[in-house]
Formats: C-alpha cells, sequence, structure tokens
C-alpha cells in the first residue's frame, strides 16, 4: 500500500531545532523546565500532543459525518506524559474530548470509541501505549 501523504521533518535532537522539508515548521526545542530545561522551546512531548489532538479531532469529524452527528463544536486536549521504564522512557495518553452541549455522555462515549479505530494515531499506539480517553 502506498502513502497518501509522507511528512518529512529532521530535527537535532532535545536542544536543538526540529524543521519540515518544506520550511513550515521550524521549531527551537528543549527540555521543559519539569526535566532541568530552561523550557525555551518546544518538545517533542508537545509536538506529539498537538499532532494527536488535532489528527482525532479530524477522525472524529470524519465519523461523525458519516453517523450523522454535528460535532462542529468538538474540541480535543491530549496530555502526554512521559514515563521513566527500564532501560529508557515510555509515552502515555489522555486524550480529553469536550463535545457539543446536543450529544448526551452516551452518545459521545460510543462516538469516542468509534473515533479511536480510525484515527491514525490511536492506531500507530495501539497495544504500545496507555491511551485513556475521557468525555468532557
Amino acid at each position: 500500500m502506498s502513502a497518501l501523504y509522507t511528512a518529512v521533518a529532521t530535527a537535532s535532537g532535545r536542544e536543538g531545532r526540529a524543521v519540515t522539508s518544506d520550511g513550515k515548521l521550524d521549531l527551537k526545542l528543549s527540555h521543559p523546565v519539569e526535566l532541568g530545561g530552561d523550557g525555551s522551546g518546544t518538545n517533542p512531548e508537545q509536538l506529539f500532543a498537538t499532532g494527536y489532538a488535532a489528527c482525532f479531532a479530524s477522525a472524529m469529524q470524519l465519523v461523525a459525518r458519516q453517523q450523522k452527528v454535528d460535532v462542529s463544536d468538538v474540541s480535543v486536549t491530549a496530555e502526554v506524559g512521559l514515563l521513566k521504564n527500564d532501560p529508557g522512557f515510555s509515552l502515555e495518553v489522555t486524550l480529553r474530548v469536550e463535545m457539543p452541549d446536543t450529544i448526551s455522555p452516551e452518545a459521545g462515549k460510543t462516538l469516542l470509541d468509534a473515533t479511536h479505530q480510525v484515527c491514525p494515531y490511536s492506531n500507530a499506539t495501539r497495544g504500545n501505549i496507555p491511551v485513556n480517553l475521557v468525555v468532557e
């Protein structure tokens, strides 16, 4: 199967820069203050959280259209935690989805679960890292 789209980025580490091949993203990277850095740049966990939140929201819009549900006011917040494990590190994710008031909590949970099956980030992380889904 061939890719529908391929993003290309180059980074020089947590204390460097990250740049996409098209130049639309050019970021200073740094360790967060909580990990002893100066926090003057962004970090990989923030980038992952941003990408996952955006991807999950888009996947939810796709699933909602198929189910004929309006989620134009949906908001997804991704929390990406960096954990220490032996011999290195791992991640955990919590996705907090604020549903429109017109969607019941039960319908929201059903939509959330269906979206989790469609989202490319969810498919990439399934079985690799814990992902907690929360309807707000």
